[in-house]
């Protein structure tokens, strides 16, 4: 039987989104339900259930269900992980505290810095030394590791342990014989060395990013292995994948041994959305707006791709303060991510200052309005008071909202302690979350360098339609983009999104006294085991992209930048390209190039995927029909106008070529779009609403 059908579930703070493209129909079915926090499988299970019912076909027809999840993320902020023991090279046990020795606030005299994740008693040394080229200067001690791997296992009953040997991403032989040793001792106690989880130069960071591996492995394990034997009990015999969080999907083999590198598993997913939707409506540059119940995420798409880096802080002590956070070497997709989602709670500081967020009210209690035993009055609440949201129509009447109850709420809480009116306190908690979004995108488009005007916007999430007009208004975007199903569109990127790897060595060398050959073997090594696990994930050799790229800098900086790498085998002929190419990527950046200054190069990485597939955007719930697309009118409230009766669109019911200004409100089951007054709007063969903004 070939099987054709896909599932996308996105696992949210609030809500559980669902995906399901049948690709022998042509058809698209969608669903959203509340997150399960206690175990998020529940919702996974009860939405997959309910979509196969919709969709009209049972387990046994589903070729694959692809998942991003919080856990790994929320685990590390929580620092509800594993118990774990630390074995490095003996006179390297205080790296994790002693990070870089950097103040990330001087002026703080009070400085608190991120806990580290693996206490000082549970840090052993052992004797063992590489030179930083690859040289063994002492021994590796096996049986005084065996000793120190018992020790933590039986008398500090560790639940995980890490292996970092300096200098082993050069050469990881000490690391491999103490993973031969702790397969033997440990049993079924997990594990991470360094050389396979980051194997890149920078001991502390490497350090960080392994400890952090083995501090989530056994909660991730563990979620895994219920996960995938709770859809076997429910008749799913198709396989399961992960979204990592540059935006490729995995296996759960890999994910199990690797949880680190989908630490932004869920957020990825929109940005895969956004990149295919850019393809889809031909537009170059984007900025995606992913709000959801919980955060707000917002990426930059140039030429049709998300940015990327290969460096993350989890964690941060203060969400916007680089190095206050634990330091990760994982490939992540670029963007910027804050407590500003439907469920962002209004509340007052000690100065008597409205604020909105971080805290969210989640998927329990959730907001005041779903009636779940929500007291403090979220965003939601605040949208559905100024009329943007229909209390009949929520989650297409299948959740009735309580108008009655948030307006008491936003009295109590809000609007009688600031002296203000319960509609002046709504504008006030819808106009501080908007402005808190636009001063975080504004921040994220000056630490790159990049221009808004060069960009439109694509809004998704349940909450980003409602939000989206008058966050562009702030940045004054001219064009507005909202695809059909926008209340999922990130767990529809989990099915538009390729099978695809990054594998990284670091060789520390200045281009001129490359050792070729060993380029070459490096190189080789990361694509035979790219191959593999691709083929894992049902890609043929012919399918699959090889990218090989670099970290370069001139000799003396202390930051690289990533620059282009020619394919096939390298040798002393590549070098003039190679040194054209970091001038190239150099110019690009800094708009000036040194060529009198050597070059080092530091990382080498290389990055495998699979084919982008393709699917036909046809929403069984349907998008498309004949009939009056409008369905009446309310009153809604916009700040040039006040309350005003605005017209009511059914977004199933508007076809290709379709025509309206604003305001106008369109309604779908996961999310709703708010036009304001002046905008024009036109559906286009895709059916998404493109928004013309009016000058300011």
């Amino acid at each position: 039987m070939n099987k054709r059908i896909r599932i996308g579930v996105d696992v949210g703070g609030t809500f559980t989104d669902f995906v399901l493209v049948d690709e022998d129909r042509g058809l698209i079915f969608t669903g959203k339900r509340l997150t399960t926090p206690d175990d998020p499988s529940d919702a996974i299970l009860e939405g997959t259930k309910r979509i196969l019912k919709e969709a009209g076909t049972d387990p046994t027809a589903v070729h694959s269900i692809v998942h991003g999840t919080t856990l790994v993320t929320n685990t590390l902020i929580e620092r509800t992980g594993a118990k774990v023991g630390l074995i490095t090279t003996r006179g390297n046990r205080d790296a994790l505290e002693m990070g870089r020795e950097i103040r990330y606030d001087l002026y703080d005299l009070f400085l608190e810095s991120p806990p580290t994740l693996v206490p000082r008693y549970l840090r052993k040394e052992v004797a063992e030394r590489m030179a930083p080229d690859g040289e063994v200067l002492l021994p590796f001690d096996a049986d005084e590791f065996r000793a120190v791997a018992r020790e933590l296992v039986d008398k500090e009953a560790v639940e995980a342990v890490a292996v970092c040997f300096m200098h082993s991403y050069r050469n990881p032989d000490h690391e491999r014989q103490a993973k031969q040793i702790l397969i033997e001792e440990l049993g079924d106690i997990p594990f991470t060395i360094s050389s396979e989880a980051a194997p890149e130069i920078r001991e502390f960071e490497r350090t960080s990013t392994t400890c952090a591996n083995a501090y989530v492995q056994p909660r991730m394990q563990t979620y895994l292995k219920r996960l995938e034997n709770e859809l076997q009990a429910a008749g799913h015999d198709g396989a399961l994948y992960v979204m990592l969080s540059g935006g490729g999907i995995t296996t759960v083999e890999s994910a199990r041994a690797f949880p680190i590198q989908l630490i932004e598993s869920g957020p990825a997913a929109g940005a895969m959305a956004a990149s295919y939707y850019s393809r889809l409506t031909d537009t170059e540059n984007f900025i995606s707006f992913d709000m959801g119940g919980t955060t707000a995420k917002m990426c930059l798409i140039d030429g049709g791709k998300p940015d990327r880096k290969h460096d993350f802080e989890a964690g941060r002590v203060r969400r916007f303060m680089k190095g206050s956070g634990l330091p990760l070497k994982v490939s992540v997709v670029d963007m910027i991510e804050i407590g500003a989602g439907g469920g962002s709670l209004a509340n007052i500081d000690g100065m008597g200052l409205l604020k909105v967020g971080p805290r969210s009210a989640g998927s329990a209690p959730g907001p005041v309005c779903y009636g779940l035993g929500g007291e403090n009055p979220a965003v939601t609440d605040a949208d559905l008071y100024l009329g943007y949201l229909n209390p009949d129509y929520f989650l297409g009447g299948e959740m009735a909202l309580d108008m009655a109850t948030v307006e008491k709420a936003i009295v109590e809480k809000v609007a009688k302690p600031l002296g203000l009116s319960a509609l002046e306190a709504a504008i006030g908690i819808h106009n501080i979350v908007n402005e808190n979004m636009a001063a975080a995108t504004r921040m994220h488009l000056a630490e790159k360098g990049r221009d808004p005007r060069r960009y439109d916007m694509i809004a998704f999430g349940g909450a980003g339609p409602v939000h989206a007009y008058g966050l562009a208004k702030i940045l004054k975007l001219r064009k507005l983009v909202v695809p059909l199903g926008a209340g999922v569109t990130s767990a529809l990127g989990f099915l538009v999104a390729p099978p695809a790897i990054d594998y990284v060595r670091s060789y520390v060398s200045r281009l001129e006294n490359l050792d070729w050959a060993h380029l070459n073997t490096l190189f080789s090594e990361m694509e035979a085991d790219a191959r593999a696990l691709l083929a894992d994930a049902g890609v043929s050799g012919d399918d699959v992209t090889i990218t090989c790229s670099a970290e370069m800098r001139h000799v003396g900086q202390g930051f690289e930048i990533s620059v282009p790498v020619p394919s096939g085998t390298l040798s002393a002929d590549s070098l003039s390209d190679l040194r054209e190419s970091f001038f190239d990527s150099y110019q690009k950046l800094f708009e000036r190039t040194v060529r009198d200054v050597g070059i080092e190069a530091m990382s080498w990485r290389l990055a495998a995927s699979g084919p982008n597939p393709e699917i036909s955007l046809n929403f069984g719930s349907g998008s498309g029909e004949s009939g009056d697309a409008l369905k009446g009118s309310r009153q809604v409230y916009f700040p040039e106008t006040g309350f005003v009766d605005c017209s009511v669109y059914d977004r199933y019911a508007l076809r290709t070529g379709d025509e309206f200004a604003g305001p106008a409100v369109v309604e779908e089951r996961e999310s709703t779009t708010v036009i304001g007054p002046g905008a024009k709007v036109e559906v286009d063969k895709h059916l998404n609403l493109i928004c013309t903004l009016p000058k300011s």
